[in-house]
């Protein structure tokens, strides 16, 4: 298998991340009722694959990569679930997915802010369009998810026992 580079490494990671998270938005979408909510969600899904798919086109154009790049993104992708089904337990709800989508979408803000920095330097073909697309995107989620999150603690009493 190839060797991958750090920048590489860091775009495995995010592919792996866009496909957890659309796992992780089809869970959190089945613990909320408000169809509104259902369909940001939805649509965070349907950015993922997008994601997902243009990533992995980049990931395609990198001198024989792109089964090592894929390899390292289903190991993050596993990570990633493995950490949502320890967090989300058989008695989570709604503003337990929220809090951890808040979390989720914080990391992949940082991921993608780390490979437009490594991509600086590196200038692969076609990344800088994603990134440039996808940052924005990432903090859309990221505000999203922590504004659910507020909202749906706003409606919890805060005396109840947990």
């Amino acid at each position: 298998m190839a060797e991958l580079t750090q920048l590489d490494a860091k775009i495995a990671e995010v592919i792996g991340l866009a496909q957890a998270a659309q796992g992780a938005t089809e869970k959190i979408s089945g613990l909320v009722e408000d169809a509104e909510i259902k369909q940001t969600l939805g649509k965070m899904k349907q950015e993922a694959a997008e994601t997902e798919e243009r990533t992995t086109n980049v990931a395609e154009n990198l001198d024989g990569k792109k089964t090592a790049i894929l390899e390292k993104a289903r190991e993050t992708k596993q990570e990633a679930t493995e950490m949502m089904s320890t967090y989300l337990g058989h008695d989570a709800d709604a503003l337990d997915g929220f809090e951890f989508l808040t979390m989720a979408e914080a990391g992949e803000v940082g991921h993608w802010t780390v490979v437009r920095t490594m991509n600086e330097r590196a200038n692969l073909p076609g990344l800088q369009e994603i990134v440039d697309w996808m940052i924005p995107i990432q903090q859309r989620h990221f505000e999203q998810t922590l504004e659910g999150s507020v909202e749906l603690a706003a409606d919890e009493d805060p005396n109840e026992p947990a």
